[in-house]
């Protein structure tokens, strides 16, 4: 009798946020969003509920690739990374998270090969429960919290108007930079899109 690997699941992308729709366009769903742009991108529905999260099975480039929408919220999403992980038997370096990051402007990605969660939750939880740091992340700016506001307050506001559409244009550059990770490599994707 032979035994086998689950599935042949080369890559897992987490895009972090919170489900339901109150959060739907918010600061903090900024993977999410970028979510959708890989929907539209690949014509893929991220909506089968598995490893505590929504999720489709898409081919990239010849590499099959698990994408996840945890439904856990924000500060659980280790939860459902982890559970895939074990799961297809996947070291860090194979798993590409999405989140937002209020340390860059508006609209700026930052892709990074590892590091620390800088003070993002759900990275955080992410680190503790999927073996360190060692993972590569997509980050996308929301801006800096202005003056005046609270961290959760900001994460949590809408974008509006001309913000809604940076956002928008930005996720799909992001869904670029995921293919681009996953086909190419970090440092390459790195080139093209830190600027």
């Amino acid at each position: 009798m032979f035994f086998k690997k689950p599935s042949n699941i080369d890559w897992i992308v987490v895009f972090l946020g919170n489900p339901g729709p109150k959060y739907a366009m918010t600061r903090h769903n900024a993977g999410f969003l970028t979510a959708d742009a890989v929907e539209k991108k690949y014509g893929v529905r991220i909506d089968r509920s598995k490893h505590k999260a929504l999720t489709a099975v898409c081919d990239v480039g010849g590499v099959r690739v698990l994408l996840m929408k945890p439904q856990t919220f924000m500060n659980l999403s280790g939860d459902a990374a982890g559970d895939a992980m074990r799961f297809y038997k996947l070291p860090p370096e194979r798993l590409l998270v999405v989140s937002d990051d209020v340390h860059l402007p508006l609209g700026r990605i930052r892709i990074r090969p590892s590091g620390s969660a800088g003070g993002h939750n759900g990275l955080k939880d992410i680190i503790a429960k999927c073996g360190g740091e060692g993972f590569p992340r997509v980050r996308i700016g929301v801006g800096e919290v202005p003056p005046g506001w609270e961290l959760v307050d900001w994460v949590l506001s809408v974008f509006r108007n001309q913000d809604a559409e940076t956002i928008l244009e930005t996720a799909a550059r992001a869904a670029d930079a995921v293919e681009c990770v996953i086909t190419r490599g970090v440092q390459e994707t790195m080139n093209r899109y830190n600027g």
